[in-house]
């Protein structure tokens, strides 16, 4: 009994790659729970408006967007692995900053250059924008009616760091009224941990192991039940268009682009709205995220199981339009921890879709260009989530705190029809006859 359940928890896909690619996954996670539970709170109490927080947000997003656009387009050609270590260094160097300084232009140039303000405490599935890297790198890894229980784990072991992650938030032992010298100091400790741990996954990622790419023909695609062959690049040719991918691209962009509004009206702000709306403290709100990311465990393991039940499009668009419904609910509640519950169902349903979305995208993309659509789908999305989180900025200080999450449901609620209008009917092909292939279990 013990050695079969050992066996499907690390079947023999798993191999060392990938054990390295979830340590650092982990680590990351941890890092980027703290800084999406204390970064906003930090900076309310060092003195910015809601509307200075969003702007800030919308440079880290734009920044972001750029690094990601970049990793995208040249990972496939110069490699996964140098991106796997660079952007947590630089991760790590901004947790560094944030627990020692308040100058504003080193907190604006910091927060961009490490992608601090992205997502939340309760969402670890963002690692930062070194993901199209990190994307293509399982799926070369993995054979392909493998990768949902892939990237399943990846969202399970994300899931495990931010619980961890909004714990350790706790660490900030913020109080109403102090200083913004007083907030340095109180915030300080949850900084360094998220800069030790972002150091972490760069020093895990060195072990990778990564093929030489070296000029060839291109290869075929590899048979759906083994591992995608890394494609050669030539020197010259850094970067690429996805000319084969452009069928599913553009769909990407057109719901990428509506789902980006969401998040930006809602995802950054999460710990800041709940402490202004119920007076929560970084502690009372690690401890919800916490507890989230405890239920999101489970979830994200049965994403495989919930997508071969469904179907993967269908089951994108049912947690999407969940999503979007609850959230109404959620600003309504009265008390924090009925808000906290309602969140609760959202996030489960919200970390159910993530690993579905990643391996359909990747799914979808051509063999040869799988980083760049990973990097380029996400673009528009970026550009849309600035936009939205200076307007929820806006709208948290003129008009009501709960307008941004309001306007964010229906935004989500366009996203789940979008994408079941343009991949539901007929799934794009990505330049080459696709098969769709058996998803396993988790």
């Amino acid at each position: 009994m013990i050695a079969r359940w050992w066996r499907d928890l690390w079947p023999t896909w798993v191999d060392r790659n990938l054990r390295i690619v979830l340590v650092g996954r982990g680590a990351m996670s941890v890092a980027r729970a703290i800084s999406g539970v204390v970064t906003a709170l930090y900076l309310a109490a060092d003195g910015f408006s809601a509307l200075g927080i969003g702007t800030l947000f919308l440079v880290v997003t734009v920044v972001s967007a750029l690094i990601s656009t970049a990793v995208g387009l040249t990972s496939d050609r110069v490699g996964r692995k140098p991106y796997l270590i660079g952007v947590p260094l630089l991760a790590a160097a901004s947790a560094a900053v944030f627990a020692t300084t308040r100058a504003p232009a080193l907190l604006l140039v910091f927060a961009a250059l490490g992608s601090f303000g992205r997502g939340q405490g309760a969402g670890g599935g963002t690692v930062g924008p070194y993901q199209p890297a990190e994307s293509a790198f399982v799926a070369e890894t993995v054979p392909a009616p493998a990768r949902a229980a892939a990237f399943g784990r990846l969202a399970f072991v994300s899931s495990a760091g931010a619980l961890v992650g909004s714990l350790l938030a706790g660490l900030a032992r913020s109080r109403p009224h102090m200083t913004a010298a007083a907030a340095v100091a109180a915030y300080r400790p949850a900084f360094l941990a998220a800069s030790v741990l972002a150091a972490v996954a760069a020093a895990a990622a060195v072990w990778l192991r990564e093929p030489v790419r070296t000029p060839t023909r291109p290869q075929a695609p590899s048979p759906p039940d083994q591992p995608a062959q890394p494609v050669a690049a030539t020197r010259r040719n850094a970067m690429s268009w996805p000319r084969r991918s452009w069928p599913a691209l553009w769909r990407l962009w057109v719901t990428n682009g509506v789902n980006g509004l969401g998040i930006g009206l809602l995802g950054p702000f999460v710990s800041y709205w709940l402490a202004r709306r119920y007076g929560a403290t970084p502690a009372s709100i690690g401890l919800l995220f916490a507890i989230i990311n405890l239920g999101s465990l489970v979830s994200t393991l049965t994403a495989a199981g919930v997508g071969r039940r469904l179907g993967t499009v269908r089951a994108i668009v049912a947690v999407r339009a969940i999503g979007g419904l609850l959230t109404v609910p959620m600003v309504l509640a009265p008390t924090f921890w009925a808000a906290g519950a309602v969140f609760f169902v959202r996030m489960l349903a919200q970390r159910t879709g993530m690993p579905l979305r990643q391996s359909f995208t990747q799914d979808l993309a051509h063999p040869d260009e799988r980083s760049s659509v990973a990097a380029l789908s996400l673009l528009p999305a970026q550009g849309t989530m600035a936009a939205g989180q200076v307007l929820a900025g806006y709208l948290f200080d003129e008009v009501a705190l709960a307008a941004p999450f309001e306007l964010s449901a229906v935004f989500q609620l366009a996203n789940a029809a979008l994408y079941g209008v343009l991949f539901g009917p007929a799934k794009p092909k990505a330049g080459f006859e696709r098969h769709e292939p058996e998803v396993p279990a988790a």
